[in-house]
């Protein structure tokens, strides 16, 4: 059964985020075959100062965007 495990900067809503799992779960059931009760998803956060890219922190990177 599917077991899809999503990490994401933070900062995003709760509307969001239950969208996204809706929308993964839509999927899986879709392309997999999956039952929809037998697919979990789990989504973790990571803080924005946590998650760096090219060694610029999204924190960062929303700051000099932000000042854009």
């Amino acid at each position: 059964m599917p077991y899809i495990q999503i990490s994401l900067a933070e900062g995003r809503s709760e509307k969001q985020i239950r969208d996204l799992i809706h929308g993964v779960t839509e999927l899986a059931v879709s392309v997999a075959g999956a039952p929809r009760e037998a697919v979990s998803v789990i989504v973790t956060e990571v803080p924005a100062t946590r998650w760096a890219t090219g060694d610029v922190t999204v924190a960062e990177k929303r700051n000099t965007q932000e000042k854009s």
